[in-house]
């Protein structure tokens, strides 16, 4: 059993989309075993607890990148989430995680962001789509490292931009996706079918 910890700081509808296909749905054989939120007012911790998921807001004093660092893999680790074992899921995560974080838990980390990466990597994605007038968007699942937005995609789903779409009608249609894409990225991890080859990730058959 793979041991998942999610890392939110706003509403949960990702983590939500997790929480549903773990145990008996595309997630077999894993369980997220804590939810972990900067903020916490975050919905996603009500999200968390009405699945009967362990919710925990970080300590006070944990916004400097080594406190940061160091608040999360205590958590994690006494959640039985490890290094070696376990799996990391960004849902909306409002901070930049240290390298020294990333690279603990390095291959075991993903994060799913609201653009065709590596076009439009960072905030406001979906506004930088519509400015720039593109005719297709959607959203990406990688596998984090150091730099944000940059590491090996993993799956993408395709989004069109509609004449007249705006900011808020394009988030919400990629939104759509992103509840299919993560949870079948991370079946992927789960059934040992994922690996990392330079920047890029092979999917077995």
């Amino acid at each position: 059993m793979i041991r998942i910890g999610v890392l939110v700081s706003g509403r949960g509808s990702n983590l939500e989309s997790i929480l549903k296909s773990t145990g008996s749905g595309p997630i077999k054989g894993a369980r997220v075993s804590v939810v972990i939120s900067n903020r916490p007012e975050a919905r996603a911790l009500r999200v968390a607890r009405r699945y009967g998921v362990k919710a925990v807001a970080l300590p006070p004093g944990s916004d400097s990148p080594d406190r940061l660092g160091a608040s999360l893999a205590t958590i994690l680790e006494s959640h039985g989430v490890t290094r070696k074992e376990g799996l990391v899921l960004l849902a909306g995560f409002m901070k930049v995680l240290p390298a020294s974080f990333v690279e603990l838990y390095r291959g075991r980390i993903m994060n799913i962001h609201p653009s065709l990466l590596p076009a439009f990597p960072g905030l406001n994605a979906q506004g930088q789509a519509i400015d720039r007038g593109v005719k297709v968007s959607g959203c990406t699942v990688h596998f984090v490292v150091p730099e944000v937005d940059a590491g090996p995609i993993i799956i993408q789903k395709a989004v069109p931009v509609k004449e007249g779409d705006d900011e808020d009608s394009l988030s919400a249609r990629i939104l759509r996706q992103e509840h299919r894409a993560y949870p079948e990225a991370v079946g992927l991890f789960v059934q040992g079918r994922l690996r990392i080859v330079g920047r890029g990730v092979q999917v077995k058959k």
